[in-house]
Parts: C-alpha cells; structure tokens; sequence
C-alpha cells in the first residue's frame, strides 16, 4: 500500500495549484487510492466468464471513477453558486468566455477523485486483465493448442486453466499487464501536459498581479471563514431568543450566555441581501477599485450584476 502511494505520488501532485487546493486534492487523491486498494481486495471478483468480464472490468473502472465525479461537481461551491445565480439571474450576464471558466473550474476540480481511481485501476491491472482477456488472440501465443479458444483464455484471471496453459496464462497476464500500465502512464503524462497548460493559461489571461491574485485568494478564504463563523454565532443567538420567547426560559451553557450577553441580535437579514451575495462572482472593478466578491460588492452598495458605465467586468473567476 504505502508503495503504491510512493509510486503515484508525483502524479497527484500534479493537482496542487494552491495551498488550500493542495489539502483538498491531496486528501481527495489520497482518499480516492485507499478507496481503490479497498475495492480490489475485498469486492473486486472478475467472473472469469465469456462476455461478462468485459463488462465487469469496464464497470470496476469506470462506474466508480462516475460516481466519484458527480460527488465532486456536489461537493463544489460553484455548482450552487451556478445554480443559485441561473435561478435568480439567469446566465444572460455571463460571456462566453466566464462560462467556460466556470465549467472549467467544476470539471477540474470534480476530476482528481475519477481520473485518480483510473490511473491506480490501470496500474494495478486487475480489472484491464479481467476485461479484455478472452479478447487475445489465440494466433497471438506461440504454440497455443487449438481446441482451447474465448472460452478457456476469460477463465485467465482466475489461474483457472489446465496445467498445460500455465505458460500461457502468464504471457497473457504479462500482456495485458503492460498494456494497462501503459495506458495509465500514458493518462498520468496527458493528464500532466493539461494541468501545466491550464496553469500558463490562467496566468497568462489574468487580469490580475501576482500580488494580487494572492490577496484575493486570502481575502476569499478569509471572507467565508468569518462568514460562517458568524454565521454560526448568528443563528445560534437568534435560536436562543425564540426558544426562550416560545418556553420563557432557554437552557444556555456559560460560553452561549456569552455570547447572547456579547452580540445583541436583533433580527435576520432579509432575502434581497441573502440573494445579492450568493451566486457565481467574476472578478470585477467599480470605478478602479476592485470588487473581491460578492458580499464586497454589497457592502460598498453597487448595483447590478453586469459591467456599468463605472464598472470593469474582468472576467476573472474566483478559482
């Protein structure tokens, strides 16, 4: 396990593009191996049977990796955002070029998980053997007695086979072997040369610094830190206040009753604002001065989704 680990180490790096990224990929990538070493020893079974192990072995595969993408595009805050701004705004703002940045930035991040499980499936072997082993040719193998055929070489994974095609069950294996690694190596390179051109891309189209790239990410991060936080504390004091108007009383613990006695709550935020601050938020400046979300945006009272006669729409999506 932890060689396998070592070994496609330099490919989950390959994701890292930030330090906050990195966590999350890694923890994915690494998550997703201990998932597929999991799978292979306990539930992966090749049926060892003409016409199934096909299906078997591309299912083991990819309905796995499937699955794993649609819990990542889940998982991803601008999925919602999307649809919280295609419900509320629609889409009629957005360019051709900020969609596509969009559904760049929920592809990509929903891919480390799938394309992680691909890559380790394919260097393992299993399921590429399982798959495609009654597919050889019997021509192929030197000698190979002719009364065997599609039948006998599916029972392969399985070492079920007479004596006599022993020799033959091993070349198989050691075929279809490097042709699996083969192909993984080979998504590891394609999947690397993409990530590399991608990063040059984004930083080649920025409208931003360096600099000020950086800020704005520390400012987003920081942002939804304190945001929910207070967002905690702010439903919990509101909490309190109508279990106590309804019973009389609230059963509070001494860092509760601290916090009611500290932060004074006196109503809750209307939906217009609750709408103004959620959705999709591209980069945009408002007389010069940059806009870094859209909570920001609200706080210093801009109007409208789209680019004004004062305002620069940059086109820059929040990674």
């Amino acid at each position: 396990m932890a060689a396998l680990i070592a070994e496609n180490f330099r490919f989950l790096s390959l994701f890292f593009k930030s330090k906050d990224v990195m966590i999350f990929n890694g923890l994915v990538a690494l998550g997703t191996v201990g998932s597929e070493e999991l799978f292979s020893v306990v539930a992966f079974n090749c049926p060892c049977s003409p016409a199934r192990n096909y299906i078997y072995g591309l299912a083991a595969i990819g309905v796995p990796a499937l699955a794993l993408f649609l819990i990542g595009v889940i998982w991803n805050n601008h999925t919602w955002n999307l649809v919280a701004e295609c419900h509320k705004r629609g889409v009629k703002n957005f360019s051709a070029a900020a969609t596509f940045l969009l559904f760049g930035s929920i592809m990509g991040r929903a891919a480390v998980a799938p394309v992680t499980w691909s890559v380790i499936s394919l260097l393992r072997g299993e399921a590429y053997i399982c798959a495609l082993s009654e597919f050889v040719k019997p021509s192929s193998l030197d000698k190979f007695p002719a009364d065997y055929g599609a039948e006998v070489l599916a029972r392969f994974p399985c070492k079920d086979v007479p004596a006599n095609l022993t020799k033959f069950r091993d070349e198989v294996t050691r075929r279809l072997r490097y042709e699996s690694q083969l192909f993984g190596w080979l998504l590891i390179g394609i999947v690397a040369v993409l990530v590399f051109l991608t990063k040059c891309l984004k930083h080649c189209c920025s409208p931003l610094s360096y600099r000020q790239e950086a800020y704005w990410a520390q400012y987003r991060s920081n942002e939804d830190k304190l945001f929910r936080r207070t967002a905690e504390v702010h439903s919990r004091i509101l909490a309190a206040k109508n279990v106590k108007q309804f019973f009389g009383f609230v059963a509070l613990d001494k860092e509760e009753k601290e916090l009611v006695q500290e932060f004074p709550v006196e109503g809750v935020q209307p939906s217009p604002q609750w709408n103004a601050i959620t959705g999709v938020y591209i980069y945009r400046e408002n007389k010069g001065f940059p806009l870094y979300s859209r909570l920001h945006k609200w706080a210093k009272g801009v109007e409208g989704n789209g680019p004004s006669p004062e305002g620069h729409e940059m086109l820059f999506l929040a990674s």
